[in-house]
């Protein structure tokens, strides 16, 4: 190849690095990092590279003011995968340490492009079923309750999944697997009611695996970090995919006649004991660990931090006021205190693990997420007849909801984006070493040869 054709396979390199990023689900700061490191290796220099980044696109170009390369990628399997993520991040470092050639990386891209995921389709099936059995118990079921939840989960997961399969809009099919495991949940009040005492829950809880936790978090990322327009992208993306769900619980609530005040009697106060919620929380942990295709080293890990994240959130929510242990700080306190300290901790465990502080932090706080909050607020809404107050209740279960999910996302980003400034440093004085080197030997592209 000539040194033009050279120079645009390098910008396809790159663009193939960014668009494995943003289809596996990577903030956009990441997306950004990474790809400078690539271009670094690649030997395109800095100082001559633009890259734009939105949800579905990007672009790179290449131009000193009398030569212009401009290349795009269009980006449209959107999916949550954290161990590509994890390789892309190595395979950027490695590529610059260890000089690889063109046809090398090239060759390593493609293996985590093609790679297959780390569980097969059954298993993750299961695990999503038990995840929203897990968040069954934290909203105070019984264990039986659990089992309930966890099969009506499994059967909407798996049809959500085979309506990808078959090519059918993502939102549809959102709205189908939600309609179907709420239908299977109130199917199970019918058994026999000695079998259960809270019946009613798996109701909460069957249809939690939609939950858009990564683009949430992702979200509040993007804005913090200035990358205005992807950011509101994806909180667009957010309020569709939580709209459908809600439209298809909704759907069931109006075509079955149930009786939505049974849900107004369902406590909001933690009953069980602290090892109870921490093993739901493990559970609902690992689950969500499966959905986002973590690698399996880190399971453990991730199952800990849910621990942790619940524990706490338990403790300062907790109080003398509901009879329990703790400081009796509120809902949204606690939940920002939880998600704080694994964020804090993942600071660290990011350099023992050698993985990304999402990949340790995400699947970690979910289990948190209010969900009987949320149903409240859908049945409040559903159910306005114009009577005075109903707005109010709506709004103010709405808003509760609302400001829990807000604290748990930034406490989960708050820590990250100032431990990332400080990391950052010693990073970009090891990265301009390299580059460095790479002059010296000639590894850098230069405009005016072509």
């Amino acid at each position: 190849m000539n040194t033009e054709q050279i120079l645009r396979h390098k910008l396809d390199l790159l663009l193939r690095t960014g668009k494995l990023l943003v289809e596996s689900a990577a903030d956009t700061n990441r997306i950004m990092r990474n790809m400078k490191r690539t271009a670094a290796y690649l030997g395109l220099p800095e100082e001559h590279l633009h890259i734009h980044v939105t949800y579905d696109m990007l672009m790179v170009n290449l131009s000193d003011g009398e030569h212009s390369f401009s290349k795009f990628q269009r980006c449209e399997k959107h999916g949550i995968n954290m161990t590509t993520l994890s390789m892309v991040s190595k395979l950027s470092w490695r590529a610059i340490r260890e000089d690889y050639s063109l046809e090398r990386y090239e060759e390593e891209l493609e293996r985590i492009r093609t790679r297959r995921r780390n569980y097969p389709a059954w298993l993750v099936t299961v695990c999503a079923g038990f995840a929203c059995g897990g968040f069954c118990v934290q909203f105070g079921c019984d264990w039986m309750a659990f089992l309930y939840s966890s099969l009506a989960a499994m059967a909407g997961f798996r049809l959500r999944a085979k309506c990808l399969e078959w090519g059918m809009n993502v939102y549809v099919s959102i709205a189908l697997a939600a309609f179907v495991s709420t239908l299977l949940a109130w199917a199970t009040t019918f058994l026999p009611e000695g079998w259960t005492s809270t019946p009613l829950h798996p109701m909460l809880a069957c249809a939690l695996f939609i939950v858009p936790g990564v683009p949430i978090i992702n979200f509040l990322d993007d804005m913090l970090d200035n990358y205005i327009a992807v950011g509101i992208t994806r909180a667009v993306n957010t309020v569709l995919i939580v709209t459908a769900m809600s439209f298809g619980i909704a759907f069931f609530l109006k075509v079955s006649d149930f009786d939505l005040s049974q849900f107004q009697t369902i406590s909001m106060t933690p009953h069980h004991s602290y090892w109870e919620y921490a093993l739901a929380a493990a559970i609902s942990a690992i689950g969500f660990s499966m959905i986002f295709n973590i690698p399996r080293k880190l399971l453990w890990v991730v199952a800990v931090g849910g621990m942790l994240a619940v524990c706490t959130r338990n403790f300062v929510n907790l109080g003398p006021s509901n009879n329990n242990m703790g400081l009796d700080m509120g809902l949204a306190i606690g939940s920002l205190a939880g998600s704080a300290l694994v964020s804090i901790i993942a600071i660290k465990a990011v350099h023992w693990f050698h993985a990304p502080n999402h990949v340790l932090t995400i699947p970690s706080v979910i289990p948190m997420i209010p969900g009987v909050l949320m149903y409240r607020a859908l049945i409040a809404f559903i159910e306005m007849n114009g009577v005075v107050g109903e707005v109010t209740a709506a709004v103010q279960f709405g808003v509760a909801s609302a400001l829990t999910v807000l604290c748990i996302s930034v406490g989960v980003a708050i820590p990250n984006i100032f431990a990332r400034r400080y990391v950052a440093a010693d990073r970009r004085k090891l990265l301009d070493h390299l580059i460095a080197e790479r002059k010296e030997r000639g590894r850098f592209v230069d405009l005016n040869e072509l």
